[in-house]
């Protein structure tokens, strides 16, 4: 029951500094609402880069673990240049529809095991210490609505085994 109460106000807390982040700002789809926050900046140019608009502009619902700039600076120096090239689009895609899971899945939902994401692999959910984490990164910030799903920031950028 600790952990429930815990894992409640991290994410009403989330959601508020979601909701003062996104504030003011009028929801659309997932990538309206990423292109509307400059943080996102460099996952917006990678989702363009991959040809995955229409996609996150789609039906859904989705679910998208979504890495700020800072995330994406984590990487290795020339990474994010290298991926964003034509002929590694593959490997993008790959990398970016592993952050996105089938179904609009709110904090309140989230459990602790494995979740399939979009790309066919699975990714690790862990809550402990009072935080959220996807595979190796925290998430900061969830439950930022779209009309076709549901955003969760996470600090890093996360990888598909395969």
């Amino acid at each position: 029951m600790k952990n429930i109460v815990s894992i409640l106000s991290i994410a009403a807390i989330s959601f508020a500094v979601a909701n003062f982040a996104f504030a003011g700002k009028d929801k659309g789809d997932i990538v309206d609402v990423a292109a509307g926050n400059d943080d996102f900046s460099t996952l917006v140019a990678a989702v363009k880069a991959a040809g995955l608009v229409e996609t996150l502009k789609g039906d859904g619902p989705f679910t998208v673990f979504a890495p700020t700039n800072e995330a994406f600076a984590k990487l290795p120096d020339g990474t994010v240049e290298s991926l964003l090239k034509p002929e590694n689009k593959e490997k993008l895609i790959g990398i970016l529809t592993y952050h996105v899971v089938p179904g609009k899945v709110m904090a309140a939902d989230v459990a602790p095991g494995e979740v399939g994401t979009v790309n066919g692999e699975k990714a690790k959910i862990s809550v402990g210490d009072g935080k959220v984490m996807i595979d190796n990164a925290t998430v900061t910030a969830t439950d930022v609505g779209a009309s076709n799903g549901v955003i969760h920031v996470i600090d890093t950028v996360i990888m598909p085994e395969g």
